[in-house]
């Protein structure tokens, strides 16, 4: 490369210097106030406990998305230790194929399911079974994809509507199987077997059909398959011969159990193709430090919960009687902490599964606070989702051609998927409006090219302005789809659009300019290494 190229103009230097003073300083009011609200109103907060990591601080658990899998976090650890251990020792001693492989799968996470569900394994099987059945009967017929695709939504829609359902629906004979329900909410995790069942239906419909995947022209891009491993859109990407989609190895793939609570979403095709052989594109070395990292990952949520009590203000209600500053410093914090929450989640689950040699894909890549646009933000959020949605959803709608439409589909599922609340929908529609200036912007972008220096730097900018508007954008559809919910809008726009709230306003705007500019010096640098 260049050397020229690879200098930084002085101007941009200068710039870099004054960006990273001011959110140094940003983050020093954010936690100095941050620690003051918690420590003044800590009284009159709920969810909170006593803590464990800092002496005579409480720990804000008012998550119960988080109090639950940190509560149940040493039964977990056992389980995975044994379960590792099992299925390893049984792939080194016999030496199984995917067949053989996926019956030990499978009769480990049944035993786990067992556990979870009590009798209620009898629904997730019934629902699959019939799955399977309609997948062989009819994936060869042109409209198999409504098919597959009204079965499971039905069924997602059931599940939610009846809670579950009773066995004493069925006749008062089975009324007894009501007491052994588990420990934990079937309908809730079939939400991921939903996603599981659906990729299943399409991998085969797809198998009789051309592929467009160039593993060649790929192989010549990609530095994991160039080195001779194989990367996860490798094994996604390439068809599988049919007689990998046999009902055990399908089961197996439903219910195993490293992925079966909370994902990462893994395509069958790739499943399928790992029980074979396993990853290989992560080694020991890395996979063991991918353990450490989620160790410190988790220290700095306890430290951040123990100083923070972002969740329990929100969860109380009581923000909503503070200063314009304090509730953007409030909302702010949630959202960190709900990203972190949900990496934590993610990757214990993720390290489970390589530790077993299935490789899925990554969710949260990339910083909550490293992304400027809607696009990136949710391809970094859930990506493993995304990378889903995008295969079953978004390219056999038509893609690229048909974005505007695509979205408002996409979103409206992923909120029903989620859940049926009307905060969620409200969340998924307020998405989409948000995405329809950002992509005629970007459609008018590709068109542009700065003919000179003040041309490039106008359009720079332009662009941090933009960024600017999408992060406030995000930070209130967020809020509103898992927070405050649609009620809150109007208390939210209140806060910030009169006499005290404007200069607050006018502040995090500024903020949020700052850090998109900050990106785009990340992103250079990025691209300045070689």
């Amino acid at each position: 490369m260049n050397k020229d190229n690879n200098k930084i103009a002085p101007w941009k230097q200068k710039e870099f210097f004054f960006l990273v003073i001011y959110a140094s300083t940003f983050y020093v009011i954010i936690i100095r106030r941050s620690l003051q609200l918690s420590h003044d109103h800590y009284k009159q907060l709920f969810g909170l406990r006593p803590g464990w990591l800092i002496p005579n601080h409480l720990n804000d658990v008012s998550d119960a998305q988080w109090r639950n899998f940190r509560g149940n976090l040493p039964v977990l650890t056992l389980v995975f230790g044994i379960f590792t251990l099992l299925a390893n020792l049984m792939r080194a001693f016999f030496n199984f194929n995917v067949r053989g492989m996926s019956i030990v799968w499978l009769l480990f996470s049944f035993a786990y399911l067992s556990y979870l569900h009590g009798a209620c394994v009898i629904f997730v099987l019934s629902i699959a079974t019939i799955n399977f059945l309609l997948v062989k009967m009819f994936a060869r017929k042109k409209y198999f994809p409504v098919i597959i695709w009204s079965y499971n939504v039905f069924f997602l829609l059931c599940n939610r509507i009846y809670e579950g359902y009773s066995f004493s629906v069925f006749g008062q004979q089975w009324r007894f199987l009501d007491n052994y329900r588990g420990s934990f909410r079937w309908h809730i995790c079939f939400n991921f077997v939903i996603l599981r069942m659906i990729s299943f239906g399409l991998d085969y419909h797809w198998t009789n059909q051309d592929s467009h995947f160039d593993q060649e022209k790929h192989c010549q891009r990609c530095h994991i398959c160039k080195s001779g491993n194989t990367c996860y859109q490798s094994l996604q990407d390439r068809s599988l011969h049919v007689n990998k989609f046999g009902y055990v190895v399908y089961l197996c793939y439903l219910v195993y159990a490293p992925l079966y609570i909370a994902g990462p979403i893994v395509s069958f095709n790739a499943f399928a193709s790992q029980l074979d052989v396993p990853q290989n594109s992560n080694s020991v070395r890395n996979v063991i430090l991918y353990g450490f990292r989620w160790v410190l990952c988790f220290i700095l949520v306890e430290l951040m919960t123990h100083l923070f009590y972002y969740n329990a203000f929100a969860n109380s209600g009581l923000w909503e009687h503070l200063s314009p500053m304090d509730v953007f410093i409030i909302g702010y914090g949630v959202l960190n902490f709900m990203w972190l929450k949900f990496l934590l989640i993610w990757r214990f689950f993720r390290f489970w599964s390589l530790v077993n040699g299935i490789e899925v894909p990554e969710n949260m890549p990339k910083c909550i606070n490293n992304c400027h646009n809607l696009e990136g933000f949710w391809k970094n959020w859930h990506a493993s989702f995304n990378k889903w949605l995008v295969r079953y959803v978004y390219i056999p709608l038509g893609g690229s051609r048909k974005k505007l439409l695509n979205v408002w589909v996409i979103f409206t599922f992923v909120a029903i998927w989620h859940d049926l609340e009307w905060k969620l929908l409200s969340w998924a529609w307020l998405t989409c409006l948000f995405f329809i200036p950002e992509l005629v912007l970007k459609s008018a972008t590709k068109a542009f090219k700065a003919e000179s220096s003040f041309g490039e730097f106008l359009f720079r900018e332009l662009s941090a302005v933009a960024g600017a508007v999408t992060i406030t954008c995000l930070v209130v559809a967020n809020l509103v789809g898992f927070v405050i919910g649609p009620s809150g809008i109007n208390w939210l726009l209140s806060s910030f659009l009169h006499k005290e709230g404007l200069p607050v306003l006018g502040g995090l705007l500024m903020t949020f300019y700052v850090g998109t500019k900050l990106t785009f010096h990340i992103d250079e640098a990025k691209q300045r290494s070689p």
